[in-house]
């Protein structure tokens, strides 16, 4: 009977989580003195009137922080440390170095090809794995649900969740097929999910029998939470038994790999090098064996994806040296001269283009430093106006300008602690691999027309390459060709010659 309890539970299917036992008076206690001596025994105020289960679960919540900690990131936060003599450090910027950098566009297809196999064979060697960021909710697009469940409009109806497994399910083939089809290659997909969005996400991977991937080889995890801070530096009650909290941010993703054993199970498997992406990209190419192979052949720590900043003013962040550290520099963070300068190299091209993506490479020998420097990770201010417990009458107080802050870090906090022969970056085509998922319908921007254009769009290149003729009555009509048909436009010779009238949806051969 237990065997099948413990089946169950691991389905996700046998009893809910039963209710945690309420703290005793000494466990209490304990944890009161820790957040007294803090300074933030405020947590505690409505404490004695709340029910066995509502003691239970702020308890619970509370024994998840280390209030000391929470006052020196956010005292950090509030006030940055600023230099010797007060006054601003100049900052010189340049572009990454030529040889940390590669385009698609002018590189030799002989690299790119070398880098591709290269890449292939340590996804047969099975050393590769793929993180998955996927926290957001589609609240923007009109829903609740986790963003990768998100239909953007294709013919075929799939979701961002269906399009990335399907992905890793085409690369896993191609990868058999260069090893003579004598092994199994798995690519483990870690999903990581923020609290409200990981039973839905787990639910609807369960609901569509993971895409056809294996349930062994998809590990869900959480991105951790930090307390809200009011801006007396206080940590907020959002109600009586609950402490106000936010996800900590993309860079939450180093911890989380550590508190979730995300590490321990990819040590196991034997993988080396790992694969982070955004959920809200449908045009990522899951495990880019070309990416994989580059970062590889350079034996870096880090390597990231960019593409090409559109114009001297689109509003985005840079990936550029920064003080002679590889960084990310925001667009506000730069003035006209410098966002306009021309490259002395390419006439009409700008000298800092690289826009970030959030789609980068890690070595696994570099994210099991993790637990040496997480902590030094700079956390960002974001003012809100935050929902809070008033502490005379318990009510639930909705202010009406910003009255406190989350705490973030960013992904890319870690890029300036490596050496610059430890980080690369490779330039990809926007057209082919960037396309964000973040409006509503409508906007005309990023939104979920303009994710089905790219995609459409996209397919009716690969098949007109491949020597296939298309038709249609709208110029603009596209083609959806299946990641389980094609993962990058390789494999569809026995197109051509034909006609195919579009819109269309090509699944298998």
């Amino acid at each position: 009977m237990d065997t099948v309890k413990q089946a169950l539970g691991q389905l996700g299917l046998g009893s809910k989580e039963a209710t945690p036992p309420e703290p005793t008076p000494e466990q209490v206690s304990e944890l009161k003195e820790k957040y007294t001596s803090a300074g933030q025994s405020q947590v505690f105020t409505f404490y004695d009137s709340l029910s066995s289960a509502e003691k239970a679960a702020l308890f619970k919540q509370l024994s998840i922080f280390d209030p000391s900690y929470i006052n020196i990131i956010a005292a950090k936060a509030l006030s940055p440390p600023k230099s010797d003599d007060g006054a601003k450090e100049a900052t010189t910027l340049e572009p990454l170095p030529e040889s940390a950098t590669a385009s698609i566009m002018d590189s030799k297809a002989e690299d790119i090809e070398r880098w591709y196999q290269q890449g292939l064979d340590l996804i047969a060697e099975n050393k590769v794995a793929v993180v998955l960021m996927a926290g957001g909710q589609g609240t923007r697009l009109g829903s609740s649900a986790p963003k990768g469940c998100y239909d953007i409009g294709l013919p075929s109806k799939k979701s961002l969740f269906q399009i990335q497994a399907e992905r890793i399910r085409k690369i896993e083939k191609l990868a058999v097929q260069k090893a003579g089809n004598t092994k199994t290659v798995t690519v483990p997909w870690y999903v990581m999910t923020s609290g409200p969005t990981r039973k839905p996400t787990e639910d609807y991977f369960r609901e569509h029998n993971y895409f056809g991937l294996s349930s062994e080889n998809v590990t869900f995890f959480e991105q951790g939470v930090l307390p809200c801070i009011a801006n007396d530096g206080k940590i907020l009650l959002e109600s009586k038994g609950k402490v106000a909290v936010a996800p900590d941010g993309n860079g939450g993703i180093y911890n989380a790999l550590v508190e979730s054993k995300v590490l321990d199970d990819m040590k196991v498997r034997g993988i080396e090098h790992v694969h982070a992406y955004c959920v809200d990209n449908c045009l990522v190419k899951v495990a880019d064996p070309v990416f994989l192979g580059f970062a590889a052949s350079k034996n870096v720590d880090i390597a990231t994806k960019v593409v090409r900043k559109r114009n001297a003013t689109e509003s985005v962040g840079l990936i550029l040296c920064k003080n002679g550290k590889p960084d990310v520099v925001e667009y506000s963070e730069i003035d006209k001269a410098t966002a306009e300068a021309q490259d002395e190299k390419q006439a009409g091209v700008l000298k800092f283009r690289a826009a970030n993506i959030v789609n980068h490479y890690y070595s696994f020998r570099f994210l099991e430093s993790i637990p040496q420097w997480a902590k030094n990770l700079p956390h960002h201010v974001a003012r809100k106006k935050i929902p809070y417990a008033d502490l005379e009458s318990g009510n639930t107080v909705k202010p009406e300008k910003p009255n406190g802050i989350k705490l973030e870090q960013f992904v890319f906090d870690v890029f300036p602690m490596l050496p610059l022969e430890k980080f690369a970056c490779m330039e990809v085509r926007r057209e082919d691999e960037f396309s964000p998922l973040k409006n509503a319908r409508g906007t005309g921007e990023d939104d979920p027309d303009t994710s089905k254009r790219d995609i459409m769009g996209q397919g009716k290149r690969w098949v007109q390459a491949a020597g296939a003729t298309v038709t249609s009555e709208d110029p603009e009509a596209g083609i959806e060709v299946s990641p389980l048909m094609s993962y990058g436009g390789e494999g569809l010779e026995s197109l051509s010659g034909k006609t195919i009238r579009a819109p269309a949806v090509l699944e298998m051969e």
